[in-house]
């Protein structure tokens, strides 16, 4: 079958989802999203970049010559 992502705005909409699904024997899985946490480190990582402060790498081949 088809999978469904279904998104609602706040607590009352998924509930009444759940409900929904269950009243129809229609099995389903939550799936937590993404902390804010980490969504504001890779939007920094992201700016980061997007402003030159990043560090690049010429040598691929010997990478691990110039850690140690």
């Amino acid at each position: 079958m088809e999978t469904l992502i279904v998104q609602p705005k706040n607590k009352k909409q998924l509930l009444a989802v759940e409900a929904v699904l269950q009243a129809l024997n229609v099995t389903f899985k939550k799936e937590k999203g993404y902390s804010p946490e980490f969504i504001n480190e890779i939007a920094k990582g992201e700016e980061d970049v997007k402003n030159g402060r990043l560090t690049r790498v010429k040598d691929v081949q010997n990478i691990w010559k110039s850690i140690l």
